[in-house]
């Protein structure tokens, strides 16, 4: 199983080490999605895959899901399920990734176990995110920074959440909502641990994998 970070190197040196990219799938993942996301993770270090659909059962997701998980196993990167931990357990996944309103992360580890990845979605909010901490999240999530039309977002953090949690915890933080390249090394100057995207890498119009090169020349310190 791969982890989404390893805690121990990131953090014996005192410093987090460099921003990671973690990839948020689009709606659509049928059709010519496994190649796009074949060219994404080939082009450079990717930690994480974020399985995210909505409005099909559990069964279909499933069928879409299982090409892309073999994928990311081959590439070593976690492959994460949004919302649905009945479907991270069935799959196998790395872990799965928590709204607020899909369930408690202690639920989460009593279903996948002590090595699944657990992330939470915290807003703008540094009480949802110390409570996922003491509920045993690995990580929280903070958007969106920016206007996204992924998903309908009421919260606008400001940068500064990043670096008042890096400074405090030890757990990691992504950074989510409209982040692109030219956007996102002021969140990784700000304290963000990974940089979450989803439009700017499979809507580039370069393709996926000019996306994640580009990101590649930001994730540095």
């Amino acid at each position: 199983m791969t982890d989404l970070l390893d805690f121990a190197s990131r953090f014996e040196s005192g410093s987090r080490g460099p921003a990671q990219l973690y990839l948020i799938s689009p709606l659509e993942v049928g059709g010519d999605f496994p190649d796009k996301l074949r060219a994404a993770l080939d082009a450079g270090p990717v930690a994480a895959f974020q399985f995210r659909v909505k409005g099909v059962d559990q069964h279909e997701a499933a069928r879409l899901a299982e090409p892309l998980q073999r994928i990311c196993e081959a590439r070593e990167v976690a492959f994460i399920v949004n919302d649905d931990m009945a479907l991270a357990k069935r799959l196998g996944a790395e872990g799965v990734h928590l709204g607020q309103g899909d369930g408690d992360p202690r639920e989460a580890r009593a279903l996948l176990g002590p090595s699944a990845q657990i992330g939470v979605t915290c807003h703008d909010s540094r009480h949802l995110a110390m409570e996922a901490g003491e509920a045993g999240a690995d990580y929280v999530a903070f958007g969106a920074f920016f206007p996204t039309g992924t998903k309908e977002t009421f919260h606008r953090p400001e940068s500064s959440i990043l670096g008042w949690w890096s400074a405090l915890f030890e757990l990691p933080c992504v950074a989510i909502g409209g982040i692109t390249a030219q956007n996102g090394r002021a969140l990784i100057e700000a304290g963000a641990d990974f940089l979450a995207v989803c439009s700017a890498v499979w809507g580039h119009s370069e393709g996926p994998g000019a996306a994640v090169a580009e990101f590649q020349t930001i994730l540095q310190r």
